[in-house]
């Protein structure tokens, strides 16, 4: 059976899920492999609007699985290249919300900040415990971190291993909402529903902008946020929605 299962809750809607319960869905090879190629064939499959990223109910991912790395030389690591599958994630274009109970730690952890709207569980937690086994958090746990929660948040939690609850990550800006465990899922599928009914066009280019503009200097992102807005005038979804506040009718968006 493969251990990362595609869903479709909605008709617009890809859900991910992680199915490997009996090591609490660490992330393995296989499947990071698995969540590269899921991640590019619905990023570019037409009829998917928005993502959703899930595990189990009582474990998002663990971390990423240490028997698979403990013997592994510095060698072994880099041909690896993990990176190369990480960044599939990163390179969605269509947004993706991850719905998050239980633990979300090292990897896990690192998975969740891929996303771009994060639901968690009341029960949940963030953590990169890395530093306790000797090493770093390797796949974005310092610098994705750093820039959703700021130095000193990001500082504690990667010099101390110690995780944060799922209250405390929504304080500081690891998490969209909080919710009950048992409607995190179903929050998390509401909320990609709402994205997918919603212009596709414009819902890319914001995605893009704002993850371009992030590390940009201000000019250069108010640039590239005037282009897109001026690009999105040539879309037939925006004389449609202009078209359908004038008229007090609900828009019908093609993304064309």
């Amino acid at each position: 059976m493969s251990e990362v299962l595609v869903e479709y809750p909605l008709p617009e809607v890809g859900l991910i899920r992680i199915h490997r319960p009996e090591a609490r869905n660490a992330l393995n090879q296989a499947v990071r492999e698995q969540l590269a190629a899921h991640f590019t064939t619905l990023g570019n499959d037409p009829q998917v609007r928005c993502l959703v990223l899930t595990g189990g109910e009582k474990f998002f991912v663990a971390g990423a699985d240490i028997r698979a790395m403990a013997e592994a030389g510095a060698i072994d690591i880099l041909l690896r290249q993990s990176h190369r599958l990480w960044q599939a994630l990163a390179a969605c274009p269509k947004p993706v919300i991850a719905a998050v109970n239980g633990y979300a730690w090292g990897g896990g952890c690192e998975l969740a900040m891929h996303a771009d709207i994060i639901v968690a569980g009341e029960s949940a937690s963030f953590s990169q415990p890395e530093v306790k086994l000797g090493i770093m958090p390797g796949a974005g746990g310092t610098q994705r971190l750093t820039r959703a929660v700021g130095k000193f948040q990001a500082m504690k939690m990667v010099l101390t291993g110690q995780p944060v609850s799922a209250r405390e990550a929504l304080a500081m800006g690891l998490a969209s909402e909080v919710v009950a465990d048992a409607q995190v899922l179903p929050r998390a599928v509401e909320l990609a529903g709402q994205i997918a009914a919603l212009p596709p066009l414009a819902v890319m280019q914001i995605k893009e902008v704002l993850l371009a503009g992030q590390d940009a200097p201000l000019e250069t992102a108010l640039l590239l946020e005037r282009k897109a807005f001026q690009l999105l005038f040539a879309s037939q979804d925006q004389k449609e929605g202009m078209q359908a506040f004038l008229d007090k009718r609900k828009p019908v968006f093609k993304g064309r």
